[in-house]
């Protein structure tokens, strides 16, 4: 186990370091990087960050920048045999090593030190003291290689209090639990998305994490897309404030020197998400998959979903100014590119150059999303192949590219020599100076990041302090807060709060065989309605619901698939029971794949069945059990969905966009008022869906429920009945 040492400079940041030596220049301490005796101005923290990176790059070899291009695959912490992205230590599986759950896997030594990777993506950690003294591991390895480059650790969000079924997901790993994405949009409540915002970062950091793969900033006017559940929700107008927010508590340091701009040891960078905009996938198919590979804009609302990153992310309220980086999306915006050509967001002069460089003037960092480059697999239905428009190029050529277009970064590529081949190929096709230079531009950009941060002068953490840290009451409670305040109440005929102890009747669940993010099959789940244990703090449990006081149906918003390999192309439903699609287009907008010989991807005429049908039967079987108490629902909505089949049976119904069981049940019990607003709009049935853009906000019918009220943007109720209040005040009026 690592253990750093700290000097702390008299007026200067704390240097954090393990064997480099250390130079005193005029009473100050400076880190001897270059091991050459002299104070260099890549080493001086006296002088700005931007001066600092440029010195240092310009040293770099074209081996050593390439390393900086890259951004590993995701890492676990340790990483276990037959879980995902395994791998081993000492040449053996890490149960049989006798590895330490904090050492490094033979691919991170690899990756390190052969590859000059320097950018790492950290997805599961066993808890914060690992993941403080894997760090100091990960720092200490690389201290000792030339330039002492230190490894900048990021992550996808990992505070999120519920578990998303759409990606695959980092885990808390000890730290405070919040309302993420559509839930934090609920309450709409910019300033509490900054204060979140500021929390991540603390946390962060003592993870060792100092960059944010987030915030997600797609505007989700497609209600059937599996991401849109990550986003801000529909509206533009609040979807730009809460990226601000975000960015803002995400970025700025509030103890950073007043030169520094402020960054500073506490800041994270944002790799704002996903430019130009991911929401709005044809048929709301995702494009981590070929067959949903296509944005579409039928309703010509292109720069609707510009404004998050535009007027939110790029123009922040805060001294940092914008986000540090931003990530184009796998999809083909088809028909964006005024030229006609149609390939992945990355591999677009248009998209990058032409609008995020030049017009629109973005010089931070641009990283593609994950696994862009490799060759595609032989079949459509597959996690991957996302080279898309470019499959006929070799992986060198796919690079050089993307690099043309003015992106600086691989998302998930620990492998050299394909970027080294592309410096080569651009050196005949452009002279070796105009390359060096090239790659020296995006090796300032890369490497200003970990200077704004700190890293280059303390990367270390003291895993105890980071203990402390992580999990405090004060984040726990104040996220705690914020999920009561997400909760949205679209209903109640008087039937909560329940008050009293009373003994509630919860149905168990059944979701059906279906394949899951990697394509593969996930076997029917027979789950539980809830936790017994936190639901018995609240309540007594009722085996049946005849000897119940009142039922509580917790079920989830449909789960479905847009393509399968028997039928091809089918609706993504946002009902339950079995949908066939008579009003889908005849013929699709995008189509083209060379694993097809067609391009018609219409799935006009055929059907699809939620695989999680029997939730309605939960609240339709409760009903009929309990035809003179009270059924509450509690949907947890990963997409908008079309609740028609089962309000009427319902006496309440509750929105949960991903908090905790116990926050629910606080509100239930009437501890604590539902204040949340809805983010998005519930559509009154599929055929509004199938008619409506799916890149224009608010164009499909929102459902009207038996007591007459509507369920659209903005909607939510309290214990006194509809909710008017300065929130949906401000933004009800940009429904357009």
């Amino acid at each position: 186990m690592i253990t750093p040492r700290f000097i702390q400079n008299p007026h200067g940041p704390t240097l954090g370091i393990n064997q480099i030596p250390v130079l005193s220049v005029d009473g100050l301490y400076f880190k001897d990087m270059e091991r050459t005796g002299k104070l260099l101005p890549y080493e001086d923290w006296r002088l700005p960050a931007s001066e600092r990176a440029r010195d240092l790059a310009s040293r770099l070899t074209v081996e050593e920048i390439a390393g900086l291009m890259m951004y590993s695959a995701h890492q676990m912490v340790p990483s276990l045999a037959g879980g995902p992205f395994s791998a081993t230590y000492h040449g053996k599986v890490f149960e049989e090593s006798g590895a330490q759950p904090w050492e490094m896997t033979d691919a991170q030594k690899k990756f390190l030190a052969d590859d000059h990777v320097r950018h790492v993506l950290v997805t599961g950690i066993q808890n914060g003291k690992v993941a403080a003294n894997w760090n100091n591991e990960m720092q200490a390895f690389c201290e000792a290689l030339p330039h002492a480059l230190p490894v900048n650790i990021s992550s996808d969000p990992r505070h999120s209090a519920a578990k998303a079924a759409a990606e695959f997901k980092s885990e808390a790993a000890d730290t405070s639990k919040w309302p993420d994405g559509l839930a934090m949009a609920a309450t709409f409540d910019p300033e509490l998305c900054k204060t979140f915002g500021r929390v991540v970062a603390e946390e962060y950091r003592a993870l060792g994490i100092a960059t944010a793969l987030g915030p997600q900033v797609d505007v989700g006017t497609e209600p059937r897309w599996m991401r849109v559940e990550d986003t801000y929700g529909a509206c533009p107008e609040l979807v730009t404030d809460m990226a601000r927010a975000y960015c803002d508590g995400l970025q700025t340091d509030p103890d950073a020197p007043e030169t520094a701009g402020g960054w500073g040891s506490k800041s994270v960078s944002a790799m704002v998400k996903h430019w130009p905009g991911g929401g709005p996938c044809e048929g709301g198919r995702d494009a981590h998959y070929p067959f949903g590979k296509f944005a579409v804009y039928p309703g010509q609302k292109l720069a609707e979903h510009l404004k998050p990153f535009l007027e939110g992310a790029f123009a922040l309220n805060g001294p940092t100014g914008k986000a540090a980086a931003v990530m184009p999306y796998y999809t083909v915006s088809w028909g964006v590119n005024p030229n006609g050509e149609n390939v992945g967001n990355s591999y677009s002069r248009y998209i990058i150059n032409d609008l995020l460089r030049e017009k629109y003037g973005y010089d931070g960092v641009v990283c593609t999303d994950w696994g862009i480059t490799q060759n595609p697999a032989q079949e459509i239905d597959s996690f991957g192949s996302r080279c898309y428009g470019c499959e006929n190029l070799t992986e060198a050529e796919r690079h050089l590219r993307i690099l043309e277009n003015g992106v600086d970064q691989f998302g998930g590529n620990n492998n050299i020599t394909p970027i080294l081949e592309a410096y080569r190929l651009g050196c005949e096709k452009y002279g070796e100076k105009a390359m060096r230079a090239r790659f020296e531009r995006s090796a300032s950009r890369l490497l200003l990041n970990s200077f704004r941060c700190g890293l280059f002068e303390n990367p270390y953490l003291n895993p105890d302090e980071s203990v402390k840290i992580l999990g405090r009451k004060e984040f726990c409670e104040a996220g705690f807060a914020a999920q009561l305040k997400s909760v949205v109440m679209i209903k109640n005929n008087g039937a909560l709060p329940v008050r009293a102890r009373k003994k509630v009747y919860i149905p168990g669940r059944t979701i059906r065989t279906r394949k899951n993010f990697f394509r593969g099959m996930t076997d029917e789940q027979k789950l539980p309605g809830a936790d017994r244990l936190v639901v018995e703090a609240f309540y007594e449990w009722a085996e049946t619901p005849e000897e119940a006081d009142f039922a509580l149906c917790f079920i989830e918003s449909p789960l479905s698939d847009g393509y399968c390999a028997e039928s091809g192309y089918r609706p993504v439903t946002l009902q339950y029971r079995p949908y066939t699609a008579g009003k889908a287009r005849e013929v699709s907008i995008a189509g083209g794949d060379f694993r097809e010989n067609f391009t018609n991807r219409s799935y006009l005429g055929k059907s699809n069945t939620a695989a999680n049908e029997t939730d309605i039967d939960l609240v339709l079987n409760a009903r009929a059990s309990m035809p003179d108490k009270p059924v509450i629902v509690v949907v947890r909505m990963h997409n908008p969905c079309v609740l028609a089949e089962l309000e009427k049976a319902a006496d309440a119904i509750l929105v949960d966009f991903g908090v905790q069981e116990q926050a629910v049940l606080q509100i239930i019990s009437g501890k604590a008022q539902p204040g949340g607003l809805l983010p998005v709009q519930l559509p009154a049935d599929m055929e509004t869906v199938e008619r409506h853009a799916e890149d224009a906000p608010f164009d499909y019918t929102p459902y009207r429920d038996s007591q007459g009220n509507v369920y659209d943007f903005g909607f939510g109720m309290d214990w006194n009945g509809v909710i008017f209040d300065e929130r949906n005040a401000k933004y009800r009026n940009k429904t357009g």
